[in-house]
Formats: C-alpha cells, sequence, structure tokens
C-alpha cells in the first residue's frame, strides 16, 4: 500500500479482507474507497493456486492438488479431527533431500514456493471444508523442506500469527526440517512457532542412508545445534519425527540408543508408522514392534506419540506426497468460488 502511495493501514484492511474473511473480490471490500477497489482489481489478482481436485479418504482426510500459475501441481492435506482441523502445507515443488522412504524426495526439486503460494494453500484449503469446520492449526510438513526455502516460509509464517489476517497462535503451528543445521537458530529466533526435526535413526550409518543431508550435518552436530537454542522448555520443546520402518529401526535397542541420545533435552518424539509407496523400497513396521518401541522411550521418561496414520489410501499420509497426478483426483465439491476463499462459516 505504501509503494502504490497510500496510507499504510490500508494494509490491515486489506489483510482482513483477504485472510481473515476470505472475500478475494475488491468490489466487495466496502471499507476502502471506489477508486482504490478499482485501480486494486485493475493491477492485482488474488489467487496464487487454484484447485485442480480434492480426493477424500475413508477417515475424512482430504488431499488438495492446487495448480500455480506456472502449471507447477503441489498438495496440501487438510487432518480433521474432533477439536481441531489440521492443514499441511508443502514449501517447495518435490524435495531435493531424496530421503529413501519419501515419495516426495524421488520427484527431486523443482522450485520453492513463493509466499504468496504457500499462504493460498490456506486460503485454498479452507474452500474444501464443510459447513463448520475451520482450519485451526499448520503443519510445515508437506512436499519440500522448509529451511531451503527460509525467507518465504518466514513471511509465510509471519502472515498466519498475524491478528490483522489468520491470527494462528504460535503454539498451532510447527515447522518441520530434516536438519538443515545453518538455519535452525534463524527459523527459531524470527518465529515462535514449534520446531520439529526428522530424525528417522539414532546411528550416523543408518541415517546417512534413510536422510542423505546426514552426511553433511550428522546426528551428533544436529542434536549439538539443537541443545544450543535459547528458550527451550517443556513448555517449548524440540519435537522429534521418527518413522517407524520394518526390521530397519524399529528395534527395542534403537529406542533405547535414542532415549540416550535426547536426555536432558527438552523434547517430544512422535513416532510414525511408515507409509507405503510405490518408490519406497522399506515397509511399515508390526503394530507390536511399534509398541515395544513406544514403551521402551516411555519408560525413559520421554514424551511420545505414537502418530495414527490418516488418509493414506489416498496418498495423502506422511511421506506420500508426490503430486503423481490429476487422474487420482476427483473435482473439488462445488469448485472454487470466483473471487471469494470459502472462509471459516
Amino acid at each position: 500500500m505504501q509503494q502504490e502511495g497510500l496510507p499504510g493501514y490500508r494494509a490491515g484492511q486489506l489483510a482482513g479482507w483477504l485472510y481473515a474473511r476470505g472475500v478475494e473480490d475488491f468490489g466487495a471490500m466496502t471499507d476502502l474507497g471506489r477508486p482504490l477497489r478499482s485501480a486494486l482489481a485493475a493491477r492485482f489478482h488474488t489467487r496464487a493456486l487454484e484447485i485442480e481436485g480434492v480426493a477424500q479418504a475413508a477417515d475424512g482426510t482430504l488431499k488438495g492438488a492446487l495448480r500455480a500459475a506456472d502449471g507447477a501441481l503441489i498438495e496440501a492435506v487438510l487432518i480433521p479431527e474432533r477439536r481441531r482441523t489440521t492443514l499441511c502445507v508443502s514449501t517447495q515443488v518435490g524435495c531435493p533431500l531424496a530421503c529413501a522412504f519419501c515419495a516426495t524426495g524421488a520427484m527431486g526439486l523443482l522450485r520453492n514456493l513463493s509466499t504468496a503460494e504457500i499462504v493460498d494453500q490456506f486460503c485454498r484449503m479452507r474452500e474444501a471444508l464443510p459447513p463448520g469446520r475451520r482450519i485451526t492449526h499448520v503443519v510445515f510438513m508437506g512436499m519440500g523442506e522448509p529451511l531451503l526455502n527460509l525467507r518465504n516460509v518466514l513471511e509465510a509464517l509471519r502472515t498466519l500469527l498475524h491478528p490483522r489476517a489468520f491470527a494462528l497462535a504460535p503454539r498451532r503451528v510447527t515447522v518441520s526440517t530434516a536438519g538443515v543445521l545453518p538455519r535452525i537458530a534463524e527459523l527459531v529466533s524470527q518465529s515462535p512457532v514449534n520446531l520439529a526435526v526428522s530424525l528417522h535413526a539414532t546411528r550416523d550409518e543408518l541415517r546417512d542412508v534413510l536422510v542423505p543431508l546426514n552426511r553433511r550435518y550428522p546426528i551428533a552436530a544436529l542434536l549439538e545445534a539443537l541443545r544450543a537454542l535459547p528458550g527451550l522448555s517443556r513448555r517449548r520443546p524440540v519435537f522429534f519425527e521418527y518413522t517407524l520402518m520394518d526390521g530397519v529401526n524399529d528395534s527395542p535397542a534403537e529406542a533405547r540408543r535414542l532415549a540416550a541420545l535426547l536426555r536432558g533435552l527438552p523434547s517430544k518424539v512422535n513416532l510414525i508408522p511408515m507409509n507405503p509407496h510405490p518408490d519406497a523400497p522399506y515397509r511399515p513396521p508390526s503394530p507390536e514392534a511399534a509398541e515395544r518401541f513406544l514403551g521402551e522411550l516411555t519408560r525413559r521418561g520421554l514424551t511420545v506419540t505414537l502418530r495414527r496414520s490418516r488418509g493414506a489410501d489416498i496418498e495423502a499420509a506422511c511421506g506420500q506426497l508426490a503430486a503423481r497426478g490429476e487422474p487420482r483426483l476427483s473435482a473439488a465439491r462445488g469448485g472454487p468460488r470466483p473471487g471469494v476463499a470459502g472462509g471459516p462459516r
């Protein structure tokens, strides 16, 4: 607004319409003067993405295929639960990290998403929600490594948290990383959101295979950097994601090593039974192995959650996003409405 020679407060009004109310038609923004509305409509557009289609899983999970202006296809996932609805957003088209169990990594990296494309996943996916539902939590755990697109991620976080925009509480937003050490401290210092680290192994020789980034930033260096972060506490822990794979990293011995590695570090562990997909050479653990792993960690004083897989039947679960193409996606219910994003109803 300032670049347009207008008062800065107009930005807050515009953000309120676009983000808080979900109104994208400049003509409907009645507290802006008509000349300004006409000028904005002539020079700007309000959508960075369009819904290509939405697939619904048997458990109610929704996966959206979203098309960017250059034709790039990304995926975002809505996970409805009784008291919350979580949106999982992407930060890149593909991913350069090539984690061995992740379908997105098999794509390679096409490009980073812009701030607008990250934020617009919220705007577009709330169109797919049924009446009475609203997005309450956001996790940066979709396609891509967020810290390799940190500038745009930080600006998107600012919009998600801003009281004139989406007004999400920081504790309801989580950014996940595979361990890009030079940028972890920057993220934590610039934004008060939760930090999640995808660990998946307790030994470098195994993590080198599962998460090739480990060859540059091994486990000891990663944990040292995390321990040095200011402000960690039980109220602001590091969340560790640990994908369990049958016969690979799911033994009681691995659980004991994990507990030893995290001793003294304010943390919570999310155990994720691996979700199979065509590109993965690994398989999920047995339910008994997952429970044994959980028990070993719990007995050693760690706070642990065994995550239930959501949306696996439409390849919307953790590690399955690959934008394999539109044929598997049904048309979005009603499609995007011109000029209006379906905000909280």
